[in-house]
C-alpha cells in the first residue's frame, strides 16, 4: 500500500491546516518560508483537494472514485463528496471518539476489532448508512488500549448525526451528515471545479 511518509506537522504547515483536525494536539512553532507569490486558481483548487485527501487519509484513485460517485448522486456534488468521506468507517470511529486519529481508527478496523450491525468489518473505506450500529468487539473492549483512547478523547465533541455510548464502546448513525454538520476546513466547490475541467 502506498504511504506518504512526510511528517504530519510539515504537511499541515504546507497545506495551511491546523493539526487538531487530524486529532493531533501538537503545535508547530515553525513558520513556512513561502515567497509572496499569488497562487493561481488551479493551485488553490489543487490545495483544497490535497487538504481533503490528507485529512481523510485517502489516495488519489479512491478519491477520484468518491468524486464520480458523488457526481452521480442527487444533490450538490461537493456536499455529496464530503458526506461520502465523512461516512467512511475509519472516520466514523474517529468521530465517535473510539480512536485518537483517523490513522489509528484505520488500524483498529484493519485488526478486525470492529463490528458493524453485529458483523466483523475490516475495510476502513466501508461506507456506513443511517441506522447502522458500530461497536468494538467484546473481547477487545477490556484491553488497556481503549481505556487510554477514552482518556484522550473523552472531552471531544461528538457530531449530532452520531449517537455514542462511550462506556460500552459503541454507537449508531442517526442520520447521514449534512454539509453544515461537517467541521472540516475544506472548500469542496474548488475540488468540484478542479475535477470538472
Amino acid at each position: 500500500m502506498a504511504v506518504n511518509r512526510t511528517p504530519v506537522l510539515k504537511r499541515c504547515r504546507s497545506l495551511g491546516l491546523e493539526p487538531m483536525y487530524l486529532g493531533i494536539d501538537k503545535k508547530s512553532t515553525r513558520q513556512l518560508k513561502r515567497a509572496n507569490r499569488k497562487m493561481s486558481e488551479y493551485g488553490l483548487q489543487l490545495r483544497e483537494k490535497q487538504k481533503a485527501k490528507f485529512i481523510y487519509g485517502v489516495l488519489e484513485k479512491p478519491f477520484r472514485n468518491y468524486y464520480k460517485k458523488a457526481d452521480r448522486m442527487p444533490g450538490q456534488t461537493g456536499a455529496n463528496l464530503m458526506m461520502l468521506l465523512e461516512t467512511r468507517l475509519d472516520n466514523v470511529l474517529f468521530r465517535m471518539g473510539l480512536a485518537r486519529t483517523r490513522k489509528e481508527a484505520r488500524q483498529i478496523v484493519d485488526h478486525k476489532h470492529v463490528l458493524v450491525n453485529g458483523k466483523c468489518v475490516n475495510i476502513p473505506s466501508y461506507l456506513v448508512k443511517a441506522g447502522d450500529t458500530v461497536e468494538i468487539k467484546e473481547k477487545c473492549k477490556s484491553s488497556a488500549r481503549y481505556k487510554g483512547i477514552l482518556e484522550v478523547t473523552g472531552g471531544r465533541l461528538v457530531p449530532e448525526w452520531l449517537d455514542v455510548d462511550q462506556e460500552n464502546l459503541k454507537g449508531s448513525i442517526k442520520e447521514m451528515p449534512a454539509r453544515d454538520a461537517i467541521d472540516v476546513p475544506v472548500n469542496e466547490m474548488l475540488i468540484v471545479e478542479l475535477y470538472s475541467k
